[in-house]
């Protein structure tokens, strides 16, 4: 076997997505803006405005840095990618870009998505429609291969339903959310109908970094602590709550995927809950199984200290193509392949059989 899936992708949103808009919310579109790079925003001088706000918020409290618009000059000096392919505005470029990575498919993942956008549930609604539509005809143009998951106006757990069936039947393998949503921790009930409803239609929650708490990133700034305690901390809160609060146990075929945030983390959290008592699961590989979570890796992680924690069916990698672009840049299949500390059959779950499995494609 030489192809593998990659697990955790990008499209860096453009403004052709918002020509998708409902008509009475048009004029509540997206609006690029930019800014001379002579400010405190040096080479992160472009923004969507929305609500009123302005995201990402590139400095000072409550900022985030995130890969969208493409016009940051930051973003152009990609010019190892096309844009036409980071953007998904040339869904065929994106597919000959697959098969120049060896992949076999890919899962894209929205950037704008990586931070919460609005509390208007109507705005978010026709946000959100607008995106997954665009995602549905890129697939269309993608052989099957362009595989996504869908963004959900979770202000409305009734509309997110709604556009839940929408993606499943226009090629989207998961539920996109972050390890808190808003002021809500992601075992509360306000997102059981949710859960059944995707269980039901066989799509995974794939709870990607982001930040989805106003109130947590509103302590932080990028410029002092980067991205780790808003964006990528969320998603280890949120497998220590599902976990204690056996969210697993009640919604059974469920799947829980933790994407981007590593694996280096699992370790401490089954520590964690074993010391507080907090989980009567086996807390360890089993753990994997019996709640039906898989894991995210990077490539250059500690693999055979951490597959003693996580099961060697429940572990998957991605490339971040798009951001990053590990992919690209240094093969992360090659480079996994040509790690001689995991066992070869191993090597091919994590690239190829499991993110088949948790994505169900």
């Amino acid at each position: 076997m030489n192809g593998f899936i990659d697990a955790d992708t990008h499209i860096v949103e453009s403004a052709d997505i918002w020509e998708y808009m409902d008509k009475d919310m048009y004029d509540r579109r997206p609006i690029l803006l930019q800014a001379p790079t002579d400010t405190e925003y040096a080479n992160s001088n472009a923004f969507w405005l929305i609500d009123g706000q302005i995201y990402p918020k590139s400095v000072g409290k409550g900022s985030a840095r995130l890969s969208t618009p493409a016009e940051q000059e930051r973003q152009w000096t990609r010019q190892d990618i096309d844009l036409a392919v980071r953007q998904l505005t040339d869904p065929r470029a994106r597919v000959e870009a697959l098969d120049k990575r060896g992949a076999d498919a890919e899962v894209i993942y929205s950037t704008l998505w990586g931070v919460r956008l609005t509390e208007d549930v109507d705005l978010d609604v026709a946000l959100c429609r607008a995106y997954n539509r665009w995602m549905g005809e890129v697939w269309a143009q993608g052989d099957n291969r362009l595989r996504w998951t869908a963004v959900f106006p979770l202000t409305s757990i009734e509309e997110s339903i709604k556009q839940l069936h929408y993606a499943k039947e226009h090629g989207a393998v998961g539920v996109n959310m972050r390890g808190i949503e808003g002021d809500r921790s992601l075992a509360e009930p306000y997102f059981f109908p949710l859960y059944e409803e995707a269980a039901r239609l066989d799509f995974p929650i794939c709870i990607h970094i982001g930040a989805g708490s106003p109130a947590i990133s509103s302590v932080f700034d990028v410029r002092v602590s980067h991205t780790l305690p808003h964006l990528r901390m969320l998603p280890l809160i949120a497998f220590r709550d599902l976990v204690a609060n056996r969210i697993p146990q009640q919604f059974p075929g469920l799947r829980f995927g933790y994407v981007e945030a590593s694996a280096s983390w699992v370790p401490y959290l089954l520590h964690q809950l074993r010391r507080t008592k907090a989980s009567d699961s086996p807390l360890g590989p089993e753990l994997f199984e019996e709640c039906r979570m898989w894991v995210v890796c990077e490539v250059d992680e500690d693999l055979p200290m951490l597959l003693n924690y996580i099961h060697e069916d429940h572990i998957m990698i991605g490339s971040d193509y798009g951001h990053l672009d590990q992919s690209f840049e240094d093969n992360v299949a090659a480079k996994l392949r040509a790690r001689d500390d995991i066992p070869s059959r191993v090597v091919e779950k994590i690239l190829y059989d499991n993110p088949k499995a948790f994505y169900s494609m």
